[in-house]
């Protein structure tokens, strides 16, 4: 009887991620074919050692990660159903198996796929889309162009940087300020027509500026400017052509949200995210969201198999098609609750983690009831 259960485990494993992998080949076959109808005119001017390793070795994982709880869900209602149509499920159960016992091969297999998922989500996808991104700015994009005005951003607790506008391909800021308080109350500032990045002393080039010192303040800045008795309590100004100055903020902040957030490892993510609360910035939440997203997304592969076993492990009329249609249904709907969750963390209408993870436990609950009233 235990040599006949390990048969039964390896035979339903092996059909499992057998028919993951099937999926896996026959989606990504199609979304590459469209991509390339999409994309011809641009890969047209790009070598093609670079479109198929800079861009598809790393396009390919980064959309298999991305839908690989649907198509798990996919090949676990496929298979199952199969089996129920044949009676199978019907006969392993009636031998005096346990539905608990018949439930082990299929979680063990998710759990391969989830391993994998979380493991590649958290540290290889993100160094592969730096290359997928580089190839697209350098042939699809045509340059990313920053169009935010009367940019804001607070680069340190207490120092706050404006800027009218930004262009990333020059690394120029025009008509910048940077401002330092004090328990509320201004004690630096400058301001200057434009502000340049150099990339050889990695600063900032303030040009035809001006900075302006709190008389509060000026004993703190007393060594640095050398100006007089500093018991004169005058407010001092300074002009000048070019100044360098050094602060907590890099043209690739200025990149596009996604990309900073697609790219970044966990330990990189997990960094960044204490780094920007420590500062007090704004819009955290989207960079939390991805963070919380790389291990919720991979553990969503237990409920949506545990799911996809109970309501195709019994055979009804329609079969195969029923099966897949209402699992299809349950699956899109997950990912539609997922995306609208995320969207309102976004906007700070509700906690990133409850956001993220609330789809798992709504679809563990209906997947706990299903398992209940599964035919045994």
């Amino acid at each position: 009887m235990s040599f006949a259960l390990k048969t039964i485990d390896r035979y339903i494993l092996k059909k499992f991620l057998g028919t993951y992998v099937f999926s896996n080949i026959l989606i990504i076959t199609i979304i590459i074919i469209f991509d390339i109808s999409e994309k011809i005119d641009n890969f047209i001017y790009a070598p093609m050692s670079e479109v198929i390793v800079d861009h598809y070795l790393n396009f390919i994982p980064y959309f298999l990660n991305m839908l690989s709880p649907m198509f798990t869900f996919i090949a676990v209602i496929f298979f199952t159903s199969r089996l129920a149509a044949r009676y199978e499920t019907v006969a392993i159960l009636s031998s005096g198996v346990s539905y608990k016992r018949f439930l082990r091969p299929y979680m063990i297999g998710a759990a391969i796929i989830a391993l994998g998922s979380l493991s590649i989500s958290h540290f290889v996808i993100p160094k592969a889309n730096k290359t997928r991104q580089a190839f697209e700015d350098k042939y699809i994009n045509n340059s990313y162009q920053n169009k935010e005005t009367n940019i804001h951003r607070q680069v340190e607790k207490g120092t706050f940087i404006y800027m009218e506008s930004f262009n990333n391909n020059d690394k120029i800021g025009f008509k910048f300020t940077i401002e330092k308080t004090n328990n509320g109350k201004l004690i630096y500032m400058l301001s200057a027509d434009e502000i340049v990045w150099d990339s050889i002393k990695q600063v900032w080039k303030a040009r035809n500026y001006y900075e302006r010192y709190v008389p509060e303040t000026l004993n703190a800045y007393s060594k640095q400017l050398k100006v007089g008795d500093q018991s004169d309590y005058k407010e001092t100004l300074n002009f000048g052509n070019e100044k360098e100055i050094k602060i907590d903020f890099h043209p690739k902040d200025m990149g596009r949200v996604e990309s900073k957030v697609e790219v970044m490892t966990y330990p990189e993510l997990k960094k960044f995210i204490a780094k920007e609360k420590e500062k007090g910035s704004s819009g955290i939440e989207r960079f939390e969201v991805e963070n919380y997203k790389r291990t919720a997304i991979p553990f969503s592969t237990f409920i949506l198999t545990l799911i996809g076993v109970c309501l195709s492990s019994r055979k009804i009329r329609g079969g195969i098609g029923m099966h897949l249609a209402l699992g299809l249904l349950l699956a899109a709907s997950y990912e539609l609750f997922l995306h609208v969750s995320s969207i309102f963390a976004i906007n700070g209408l509700m906690s990133p983690i409850v956001a993220v993870w609330m789809p798992n436990v709504i679809y563990g609950a209906i997947a706990y009831y299903l398992y209940r009233t599964a035919q045994k």
